[in-house]
C-alpha cells in the first residue's frame, strides 16, 4: 500500500509537521479552577501528539474573553505554567502544537465576566439565543458596545496574549476571528454597525483584525502565526448581507502578512448554514499562502485536497475527539471509534481522555 500523501511531512509557515493534518480547536471545558488547564488537559494532548499540528481549544486572551464555564486561559502565570507542560509532553512525542487566542465579545454572560460586568462587542446588540453558565442556560444579554479608545487595549491583550503563549513554550499561534467571537463579530456588517473607523466600509471593520494580526506577527514572526475564518457559518447568530465579498475582502488584506497559513471553516452548525452559499475553491485562490481546509472532511476527501494541492493541511475535530491516534488510523485504513456527544463539554477523564488508541482497541 503506498504511503498517503496526507501522511507525508510538510512545512507550513516556520513550522515543519509530521503530517499534513491538524487536530482542529475544540472546546472541551476540562479547565480548572482559575481556568487552568489541569493534568488531563496535559493527557490529552500528549494521547494526539501524532497529529501534524494540535491547535488547542479557544483560551481567553482576558478575564472578560471568556464566555463558557470551564475553558482555559492564556492571561495568568499559572495558566502560563500548566501550558508549558502541555506543550513539553506535546514536543516530547514530536509534535507541533499551536495556541488559539480567543475572545469572545458578546458570546458571554455576566455572570462570566469579571464584576458581573456586561460582555463587549462592536455593536451594542443582542445575540439571539441562550449560553452556557455555571448555572445552566441562560438568556443573552446586550453587550457594551466598545469604545473607540478601548480598542488598542484589545489588540495590546491578543499581544500580552503572543507573548504568553511564546512563553508557554507553544511553537506559533492561532487568531481565533470565526464562529461569531470577536473578531467575526466586527467583520460582519450584522454585528457591527459602528460609525468610527472600525465599522461601516469593509476596510473599517477589517482594520482590527489586521492590528490584532500585525501585532501577533510582531511577537511571533509570521510564520508561526495562523488565522481561522468561517464565512459562511451562522453559528453564535452570526451572518454578513455578502459574505463572499466580505471575506475576499478579508483574505487579500491578510496576504501581505504571508502568515503561515489561513484555517478556514468551509461551512457551518444548522440548517441557517445553507442560506449563505459560499464558493470556497473562489476564496480558495485569493490566499496566497498554506491553507487548512475544515468542514467534515473524511480520510479520502482529505487525501484528494493535498493530493491536488487545494490544502497543504486538513483539520479534523470530532474525529480527533474519539481517535486519539487518528493519523495512524488512517494509515492502515481502521475502522474509527464510535463518539459519545454526551461527553463534548465538561465533565472529567470521560470521552476525554479515555478513547482507546488502535492497539489497545485490537488487543
Amino acid at each position: 500500500m503506498s504511503e498517503l500523501k496526507l501522511l507525508q511531512n510538510v512545512r507550513i509557515g516556520d513550522v515543519t509537521l509530521q503530517n499534513h493534518m491538524a487536530m482542529a480547536p475544540l472546546t472541551r471545558n476540562r479547565a480548572l479552577e482559575g481556568n487552568v488547564p489541569g493534568p488531563l488537559t496535559r493527557q490529552y494532548y500528549e494521547q494526539r501528539s501524532g497529529a501534524g499540528l494540535i491547535i488547542t481549544e479557544g483560551s481567553q486572551i482576558t478575564e472578560a474573553g471568556q464566555g463558557y464555564p470551564r475553558t482555559p486561559g492564556i492571561h495568568s502565570a499559572a495558566q502560563i505554567k500548566a501550558w508549558s507542560e502541555v506543550t513539553a509532553a506535546v514536543h516530547a512525542n514530536g509534535g507541533r502544537i499551536f495556541l488559539q487566542l480567543w475572545h469572545v465579545g458578546r458570546i458571554s454572560h455576566p455572570s462570566m465576566q469579571p464584576a458581573g460586568q456586561l460582555p463587549v462587542a462592536p455593536s451594542a446588540l443582542k445575540p439571539a439565543g441562550q449560553v452556557f453558565t455555571f448555572t445552566g442556560l441562560q438568556d443573552y444579554v446586550t453587550p457594551r458596545a466598545l469604545e473607540t479608545a478601548e480598542l488598542p487595549g484589545i489588540v495590546e491583550q491578543y499581544r500580552q496574549a503572543a507573548l504568553n503563549a511564546k512563553q508557554a513554550g507553544f511553537d506559533g499561534v492561532e487568531i481565533h476571528a470565526a464562529n461569531g467571537y470577536l473578531l467575526d463579530q466586527f467583520l460582519r456588517d450584522s454585528t457591527n454597525l459602528r460609525s468610527d473607523n472600525y465599522g461601516g466600509s469593509l476596510e473599517n471593520r477589517t482594520r482590527l483584525l489586521l492590528e490584532v494580526t500585525a501585532a501577533v506577527v510582531g511577537v511571533w514572526g509570521a510564520g508561526h502565526v495562523g488565522v481561522r475564518l468561517s464565512p459562511n457559518n451562522p453559528f453564535n447568530d452570526i451572518r454578513d448581507s455578502n459574505a463572499q465579498a466580505t471575506f475576499a475582502y478579508v483574505i487579500e488584506a491578510l496576504n501581505p502578512f504571508k502568515l503561515a497559513y489561513l484555517h478556514m471553516v468551509e461551512g457551518g452548525i444548522g440548517p441557517q448554514a445553507d442560506l449563505d452559499k459560499v464558493d470556497y475553491p473562489s476564496l480558495r485562490a485569493l490566499w496566497q499562502g498554506a491553507y487548512i481546509a475544515n468542514g467534515g472532511y473524511t480520510r479520502e476527501r482529505a487525501e484528494q485536497a493535498i493530493a491536488s494541492g487545494y490544502a497543504q493541511v486538513v483539520s479534523f475535530g470530532v474525529p480527533f475527539i474519539a481517535n486519539p491516534d487518528l493519523p495512524e488510523r488512517f494509515r492502515v485504513g481502521a475502522d474509527l471509534n464510535p463518539v459519545d456527544p454526551s461527553t463534548f463539554y465538561m465533565g472529567e477523564e470521560k470521552g476525554y481522555v479515555d478513547y482507546p488508541a488502535l492497539q489497545t482497541a485490537l488487543a
